[in-house]
């Protein structure tokens, strides 16, 4: 056994992986021919030149190779029943010559199957005697070559490089074939982000490094770090490789000290203990990198430069420790959306700057929703401080897990092949199998509860105890989502957030008033490890038309095209960049909320979003801040995000936002700080500031100590609001006095007495006898509709809701709400008395969570709503909530809510109500539409059906030589 070794490290940033001091590029033109019908084998066709050429790196795709797509392209991924296959309005998009998909970015060229490519190289004279291994670092997906015709071997992985060790060559030309079957081989579900064209695409080739590398017969095989912060040391282990058949000794040097190591003819494992008293720990904060030079020389002397971060992740009950610091991990999912590449980028510049990106938007992880990034991606995240979880597959749908199919070794295997690739890096902190299993061990038993005896003893039991066992450098669970069992070192829930696959208007933003006191305290106290709150958010946004032309690569959106052509057809496709505008503010909103119920859950570990930017597949998912090339969309910056989504935040717990007159603003200020150290004496600061600027309230809290930790209390904070002016929009802006951290939350103050309402305005929740005879009469009416009597669509229901879309209406079979928030001009007369912005903001709850979007398909063309719902962009319905027209001189304004009676409980309602009066009785009331009343009537239910579906029979109506309605 070889001696301990005491080195210091020298803090380089240099790639941790082998130093080959003799490589050969094959970057270059190649030789190669698509294999359609699988023949290539059987005929030998690595024995013979193959007649295509082809520039390796390289994808298929992205030069233009295969088969125009059809409506019979046999995509890698489930649609799930979509219409596009059936449904009329979809036709023009099915004919050859007109193909546009709707379910994810289309490729314009798609081939599944076997290619094969082939290339002549020289081994030269100084490589006698030499190793010689071929290098592919990231194929797509299975190879298998050839050397002069004879058969090397094969390899499997998607998140490694393939290395095939061709031995000791002669100097001179040889041939290499290499096969590449971007075929489901072996079924890992079809919708794991590593395969699937809901993401990257089925591509076809190889990309990143191609190249031969030389080593001594006798090698470094394998060299992996295991770092122990407490003492300043790292335990090295050193698989030595031989391909001699012989055993032997040689030189063994770490650093710069030496010793004697004696091998078999297998060659031999060493384990190294090194230590350096002074190094710097690594972590996101201080990405100090270390470096250990590791050489053995036999016959000759080969070379392994080792970068690694002395850095240990580990936990404290429910909390995750870094160095023994307290750690919140703010993630998003990375999901292998690169559209102009298709394949994820094997250069380091490229992962850099969307790390970068992340951490302004007050990130620190990415998780890799079901596969693995190159090689680059850790470099990147090593150098920035940045850190990661990652994943090998998603088995469900297509397949299950745990069950004796094929893909229950291949976790294991590909698992491996991560540890051995990826191992050293110190941004690797998370580990579980992949996303969402399907199997023994996730399925739920009654009342949908886990059926926590299969997974004890199961699969995912196995799996953790044997890496965590193993590699202790960073946390194992089972799988993203579920189950829990008592091996996971952490679990990955969907339980803690704040909208539920299913729930629908049954959630807590959608069904109870707004408040930012809701917490998960509760479900982590009966927790014994850390939970990360599982893809929070996926709260979708309008699409960015503009953002088209940025698709340079053969991934082309057609699915916007659709929604655009839909937009257009509907008369709306002027509206496009507002709806953007209002939906992504609304988004933003949800979003805060989320990340902001987390951050207020004392003992949380943390929470990952779907995400910062949009996800192409699953029917389009456009649920990010950023779109897929991690750009701005224009209605939310970095700095504004960072507020409420950093590392340390300060946090209003408000038992609600709606206040009157004669109430007092109450509220509990805490602290959520997973800074790089505590903060010393620290005054918060807090002000009351409305719309034009002025501030109305102010104050300060004593100085205390922050620990590292959230539920930090920082005191109360009360404002009489008897003599602030009403109706406004408030903003409570609280500040840590010295630091760059503060955040705001918008508030409202509704006087709480009215003026008295005009008598000359009649008020309805029906549009009866009484309200045709003031309006033939030429008087006024305010018509407000209950929401369960509004006439709804027969086919795609609108469901009205105040938060955006979750995920999107396609995948979840358009569970509510289908709406994406409203759009007003706040500068409407009809809305002087009704503080609001262009979008939906938290006082617009009280409003839309018992609305129903009026149908402007049932009303004239001219119709301009006073405020406007913004339906999904797959049906793009003309909708409003407040209309206004007139019949003679009489005139109305329609809404899609009730203002009568028990509707008016609230602030908002009442003063909704007494806006629109004072615009009915105002000579600023003025409607340019004509309507009749049969059109009025169409948009309500029948009274004797309350059919909420609508009837077939109503039709748009026509408009006359005159402009004029029938």
């Amino acid at each position: 056994m070889i001696r301990k070794i005491f080195v210091v490290f020298a803090l380089l940033v240099i790639a941790c992986s082998a130093c080959f001091a003799e490589r050969l590029s094959l970057a270059g033109e190649w030789r190669f021919k698509l294999d359609r019908s699988d023949a290539g084998i059987g005929e030998s066709w690595f024995d013979h030149a193959l007649p295509d050429k082809f520039k390796l790196p390289g994808s298929l795709p992205a030069e233009g190779i295969g088969d125009d797509i059809s409506i019979d392209t046999p995509w890698m991924g489930g649609v799930k029943g979509s219409p596009w296959f059936w449904a009329p309005e979809y036709a023009k998009y099915r004919k050859p010559g007109n193909i546009k998909v709707p379910f994810w970015l289309q490729p314009e060229k798609y081939y599944s199957g076997v290619t094969w490519f082939q290339r002549d190289f020289d081994i030269p004279k100084s490589w006698t005697g030499k190793r010689v291994v071929l290098f592919l670092e990231r194929p797509h997906w299975e190879t298998q070559v050839w050397l002069d015709g004879r058969m090397i071997g094969s390899n499997d992985s998607l998140a490694t490089p393939h290395e095939y060790d061709f031995g000791v060559l002669a100097p001179g030309k040889h041939t290499v074939t290499i096969r590449v079957d971007n075929r489901m081989i072996i079924n890992i579900g079809e919708n794991s982000h590593a395969i699937t064209d809901h993401t990257q695409g089925n591509w076809n080739g190889i990309v990143g490094d191609i190249e031969l590398r030389a080593t001594p017969p006798v090698w470094l095989d394998d060299v992996q770090v295991f770092p122990n912060v407490q003492k300043r040391s790292a335990l090295v282990k050193i698989r030595i490789g031989n391909d001699t058949g012989l055993s032997g000794t040689g030189e063994l040097s770490v650093g710069k000290q030496t010793s004697q190591v004696t091998w078999n003819q297998y060659g031999c494992d060493v384990s190294v203990q090194v230590a350096s008293p002074n190094a710097e720990l690594w972590d996101e904060f201080h990405p100090a990198l270390q470096h250990l030079t590791v050489a053995l020389q036999s016959s000759g002397r080969d070379t392994r430069e080792v970068t690694f971060g002395l850095r240990q992740i580990s936990t404290d009950g429910t909390q995750f420790l870094i160095n023994g610091r307290k750690t919140f991990f703010r993630g998003t999912l990375e999901c292998c959306v690169f559209p102009k590449t298709g394949h994820p980028p094997t250069d380091i510049k490229d992962w850099e700057r969307i790390i970068r990106v992340a951490k302004s938007f007050g990130l620190n992880l990415f998780r890799f929703h079901s596969y693995c990034p190159p090689e680059a991606a850790f470099e990147a995240a090593d150098k920035l401080g940045f850190y990661y979880q990652i994943e090998t597959c998603w088995a469900n749908q297509s397949t299950t897990i745990g069950d004796g199919k094929p893909v229950d070794a291949w976790v294991y295997r590909e698992t491996e092949r991560i540890l051995r690739a990826y191992g050293n890096h110190p941004s690797f902190v998370l580990m579980p199998y992949g996303n969402e299993p399907g199997g023994q061990d996730a399925r739920r038993g009654k009342n949908g509860k886990y059926d926590y005896q299969a997974a004890f003893n199961g699969y995912f039991t196995d799996y953790v105890n044997h890496f965590k066992a193993i590699d202790p450098r960073r946390l194992w669970t089972s799988a993203s989502g579920w189950p829990q069992i008592p091996a996971n070192q952490f679990h990955v829930t969907p339980d803690p957030r704040i909208q539920a696959w299913g729930a629908g208007l049954k959630s807590r933003i959608n069904a109870d008033p707004p408040e930012t006191t809701t917490n998960y305290r509760d479900y982590i106290n009966h927790r014994s490890v850390p939970v990360i709150s599982h893809e929070i958010g996926q709260w979708c946004v309008y699409p960015d038309f503009n953002e088209i032309p940025e698709y340079t690569g053969y991934l082309k959106p057609k699915n916007f095209e659709i929604f655009r052509s839909q937009l257009d057809d509907n008369g709306m496709g002027n509206l496009a960049h507002k709806f953007l505008l209002a939906s992504g503010k609304l988004q933003t909103l949800c979003y805060k909320e989320d990340i902001e119920s987390a951050l207020r859950t004392p003992g949380m570990g943390g929470f990952e979003l779907l995400g910062l930017t949009d996800f192409p597949g699953q029917g389009t998912a456009l649920i990010g801040v950023l779109n897929p090339f991690w750009e701005t969309k224009g209605y939310v910056t970095a700095k504004e995000f960072r507020r409420f989504c950093n590392s340390t935040v300060p946090l209003a717990c408000l038992p609600k936002r709606i206040f009157t007159t004669a109430e007092n603003l109450e509220g509990d200020l805490e602290v959520a700080n997973f800074g790089p150290e505590p903060l010393r004496n620290v005054i918060t600061t807090w002000k009351l500031i409305s719309d034009d600027g002025k501030t109305v309230a102010s104050g300060q809290l004593p100085a205390r100590d922050l620990a590292v930790d959230n539920g930090i209390p920082l005191g109360h904070i009360s404002v009489n609001l008897k003599n602030v002016p009403a109706p406004k929009k408030y903003t409570l802006v609280v500040g840590l006095e010295g630091t760059k951290f503060a955040n705001n939350w918008n508030v409202w103050v509704y006087p709480s007495q009215l003026p008295s309402e005009p008598g000359d305005v009649l008020v309805t929740s029906k549009f009866d006898d009484a309200a045709r005879r003031c309006l033939q009469s030429g008087g006024k009416v305010l018509l407000t509709i209950p929401g369960k009597d509004v006439r709804n669509y027969d086919k795609d229901p609108v469901k009205l809701g105040f938060s955006s879309i979750f995920w999107n209406t396609a995948w979840t079979d358009r569970q509510a709400p289908t709406t994406l928030g409203i759009l007003c001009n706040p500068n409407n007369p009809a809305l002087a008395a009704f503080p609001t912005d262009y979008f939906s903001d938290w006082n617009w709850w009280y409003l839309i969570h018992r609305a129903g979007a009026l149908r402007l398909d049932l009303l004239p063309n001219g119709v301009d709503p006073i405020v406007r719902v913004i339906d999904d962009w797959v049906t793009a319905h003309p909708l409003g909530l407040v209309v206004e027209g007139r019949i003679g001189s009489g005139k109305i304004v329609i809404c899609g809510f009730d203002l009568t009676g028990e509707a008016l409980k609230d602030p908002v309602s009442r003063q909704m109500r007494s806006s629109l009066l004072k615009y009915l009785e105002s000579d600023k009331c003025r409607p340019a539409v004509e309507l009749s009343a049969s059109q009025i009537s169409s948009l309500i239910v029948d009274a004797g059906s309350r059919k909420m579906n609508g009837v077939a029979s109503i039709k748009k109506p026509r408009l006359t030589s005159k402009g004029s309605i029938e």
